[in-house]
C-alpha cells in the first residue's frame, strides 16, 4: 500500500534523525539512509531534491519546535526572569529528548554538508539568545533585574550550548539537565 503523500517525508526525516543518535557521530550517507528504510536512493530524491535538504526538513522541525515553547512560555509566563529560566531548561530537556536532534543543534551532524546548513543554524541561535535577551528586558522593566541584557543571555544561550554539546560530546550520556537545580540557581540568583 503506498504512502499517503508527506507521509514518507516525514518517515525519511524521521529515520535520519534516529541514524543521528547513532554516539559515534558517524556521518549519515543517503546510501545508508536508504538502506535502513529499504529504499532505493532514487527513492529518497523523489522527496527531497538534495541531502542538504533532508537536513533542512530537520533544522525546520527544530526551530518550529522551539519557537513555539518559546512562545508559549513568553505568553504564559509574565515574569522575565522566570521565562528566562524556564526557556533555558525547555533548551535543555529538548536536547534531552532529542539526541539526534542535538547533533544539529551543535552543528555535528552538519559537518561535510552545505554551509548553508550551518548558517541557518547561526540564524536559529542568533533567534534564541534574542528571545532569551527580550525575556531578560521584560525582568529588567519588572523587577530591576541587574546586569546588562545583551550579556547575559549570551551567557544563559552558551549555558545551554555547553551543555548539548558535553551531551553530543560524551556519547549521550552526561544529560543536559543534569545537575540543572543547582546550575539555576547559580545562573538565575
Amino acid at each position: 500500500m503506498a504512502a499517503k503523500p508527506g507521509e514518507r517525508r516525514l518517515q525519511i526525516l524521521q529515520t535520519l534523525a534516529t541514524m543521528l543518535e547513532n554516539p559515534r557521530g558517524e556521518k549519515v550517507t543517503t546510501a545508508a539512509l536508504a538502506a535502513k528504510l529499504g529504499v532505493s536512493e532514487a527513492a529518497l530524491y523523489r522527496h527531497f531534491a538534495s541531502k542538504a535538504q533532508m537536513f533542512e526538513g530537520l533544522i525546520e522541525f527544530v526551530e518550529s519546535t522551539l519557537f513555539s515553547l518559546v512562545n508559549r512560555i513568553q505568553v504564559d509566563t509574565a515574569d522575565g526572569a522566570s521565562q528566562a529560566e524556564q526557556i533555558v531548561a525547555m533548551l535543555l530537556g529538548f536536547a534531552e529528548k532529542n539526541p539526534g536532534m542535538t547533533r544539529v543543534l551543535i552543528g555535528d551532524a552538519l559537518v561535510n554538508e552545505d554551509e548553508r546548513l550551518q548558517a541557518r543554524m547561526n540564524q536559529l541561535y542568533d533567534k534564541l539568545e534574542a528571545s532569551l535577551r527580550q525575556s531578560i528586558r521584560v525582568a529588567q522593566m519588572a523587577n530591576g533585574w541587574h546586569g546588562d541584557a545583551n550579556a547575559d543571555a549570551s551567557v544563559l544561550f552558551a549555558f545551554a550550548m555547553g551543555r548539548w554539546q558535553l551531551y553530543a560530546k560524551t556519547g549521550f550520556k552526561r544529560l543536559p539537565q543534569e545537575g540543572w537545580e543547582l546550575a539555576r540557581k547559580f545562573l538565575f540568583t
